[in-house]
């Protein structure tokens, strides 16, 4: 691909910057909803703001025009496939992208991606890095070698304290490459007194909530490892027909996990009280609804949006004993750990979320939400993240 052509692949036209600006090319395989998603959309405002120019290869999504919507550039390529013969291609259209945009920095955040990103860096001559987001399970030595591409930044930026650990354990990575920054929680978004009553009684309503019942919030894709089955079956276990179980979110098109979390709600006779709600576009506002929060995964949470913005509102958060749940969790004072898939230690941790005095859920609320000003903010985020691109900007 020329240059030209790859402008053409630009969703919006950009607003006018500095052309002598340095240049950051965030790479990703899409921008539909999520974490990685929203961090690049967070990083690349916070380059424009600084007076740098953002660049995004993707293969579009949703979200695709927030990247313009900052005052950065969208370029869509079909980095999101995993066919070699379409990930060397890649590596050229990169490379256009690279030269005609004068970039500085390629940052890649997902494996296919990163393949073709860094050898297009390579032949461009400019530094590359990645953010490792995820324990990327492999079980065959092949697997992990399709892994390893996230380490081969000039730094590589771990997510937690849990996949910095996971990185130095399981790849060859010098120390001095890594760089620990959490994912960050928009604080002015998530704020308890941001949230209007107006706000929260159209949720409310739209979700049918009766007045006075306690309510239990699960949120996340549905997806198995996330624990939606785990929390139904402490449901049946906690035994009170006056809550209400929530578990929010899009099952994007995994028809037939909804449809068994459904069957298992009948089996118990919970239809009543578990409810599944669908994606909801207003989150600060649901979690003041919420008494508790829950994340169940079964697998280890690389960081866990989902406590860290629940705590950002000033919830108790019942998550599962591993990954960065340790971090974002301070058990006995922001809330509890329970191991993996144990329903009835759930069960028990509900019981005591509930039983909770107005006056321990204010001193819960006020430790959570300095928990995480303190230690997971964007601001936070962005700023340690410019200040890794400043480490790799060339020098005269």
């Amino acid at each position: 691909m020329t240059p030209a052509e790859a402008e053409t692949q630009t969703m919006h036209s950009a607003p006018a910057a500095n052309a002598e600006a340095p240049a950051v090319l965030q790479i990703l395989p899409s921008l539909a909803t999520g974490g990685v998603e929203r961090g690049t959309v967070d990083i690349a405002a916070a380059l424009i703001a600084a007076g740098w120019r953002a660049i995004v290869v993707s293969a579009g999504g949703p979200m695709a025009y927030e990247i313009e919507r900052v005052g950065g550039t969208h370029i869509t390529l079909p980095v999101d496939r995993k066919n070699p013969l379409i990930m060397r291609k890649n590596i050229g259209s990169i490379a256009a992208v690279i030269r005609s945009h004068n970039v500085v920095i390629v940052h890649a955040r997902s494996r296919a991606p990163a393949w073709s990103a860094r050898s297009a860096a390579q032949r461009c001559g400019v530094p590359f890095m990645t953010t490792f987001h995820g324990t990327y399970n492999y079980g065959h030595p092949a697997k992990k070698a399709y892994n390893a591409i996230m380490t081969k930044g000039e730094r590589i930026i771990a997510i937690s304290e849990f996949i910095g650990r996971h990185i130095e354990e399981n790849y060859d990575v010098a120390r001095e490459k890594l760089r620990v920054i959490p994912r960050g929680v928009d604080i002015e978004n998530f704020n308890p007194n941001a949230v209007s009553a107006e706000r929260m009684i159209q949720l409310s309503q739209a979700w049918r909530l009766p007045d006075g019942a306690p309510v239990i919030m699960l949120p996340g894709r549905l997806t198995r490892w996330k624990g939606q089955s785990v929390l139904i079956e402490a449901a049946r276990r906690l035994d009170r027909d006056n809550v209400r179980v929530l578990l929010v979110g899009d099952d994007q098109g995994r028809t037939t996990y909804r449809d068994e979390l459904e069957a298992q709600i009948r089996r118990i006779g919970a239809e009543g009280i578990i409810h599944l709600t669908g994606p909801c576009r207003d989150m600060p506002a649901a979690y003041m609804l919420a008494d508790v929060v829950i994340s169940a995964s079964t697998d280890p949470e690389a960081f866990g949006r989902i406590a860290a913005e629940a705590h950002a509102m000033g919830r108790p958060v019942i998550a599962t004993d591993h990954g960065a749940a340790r971090e974002t969790v301070l058990a006995g004072k922001t809330g509890w750990l329970t191991p993996p898939g144990e329903a009835d230690a759930l069960t028990q941790a509900l019981r005591r979320a509930l039983s909770m005095t107005s006056e321990e859920r204010e001193t819960v609320a006020k430790c959570a939400i300095s928990h995480v000003r303190n230690n997971f903010t964007k601001l936070q985020m962005c700023a340690s993240t410019l200040a890794v691109y400043e480490e790799l900007l060339p020098r005269p």
